[in-house]
């Protein structure tokens, strides 16, 4: 049986399994997008610990943190996903699918959800566009590394 909970960053074993969690699965996308200063992977343990995002963690029946979700309603109405990371151990099992809908069914009153991953990032692109967001804007945050942002109508 699999169980999302949220995350509290205070308690420090779940803070470090969330940063190792965080580490591993950012350093890929890095890989895979040519681009090292991803903001989650310039960030230290304390940093995550005082960060203002509601996390929500996905476990396995033995515990282990399969993978992480963070949300963040920035304006009212409008949640942005602010980071999606899956253990390279759990990929392509339906865990960060599970998650969005979590958060989806979490967040009933929510008008819009917002989210944005690296162009090249085709597994992420892929992801999104299976869960109903819609590509709303590119922005080349780096030379030849290009955001994609997708928008998905909350209250479906």
């Amino acid at each position: 049986m699999n169980t999302i909970i949220k995350l509290n960053l205070q308690d420090e074993i779940i803070l470090s399994e969330l940063w190792s969690l965080q580490h591993k699965a950012y350093r890929l996308e890095a890989e895979m997008i040519g681009f090292h200063e991803i903001p989650p992977l310039l960030e230290t343990r304390d940093m995550l610990s005082q960060s203002q995002e509601d996390f929500y963690g996905r476990f396995d029946s033995s515990g282990d943190l399969m993978g992480a979700v963070a949300v963040l309603e920035e304006s009212p109405g409008k949640l942005t996903v602010t980071r999606m990371m899956v253990s390279p151990e759990y990929f392509r099992q339906g865990v960060a699918g599970s998650l969005l809908e979590f958060i989806f069914a979490h967040y009933p009153g929510m008008e819009q959800f917002i989210v944005s991953t690296g162009k090249l990032n085709i597994p992420a692109v892929t992801l999104y566009t299976k869960h109903g967001f819609i590509p709303a804007g590119l922005e080349e945050v780096a030379p030849g590394v290009e955001l994609i942002e997708f928008y998905r109508s909350g209250m479906l």
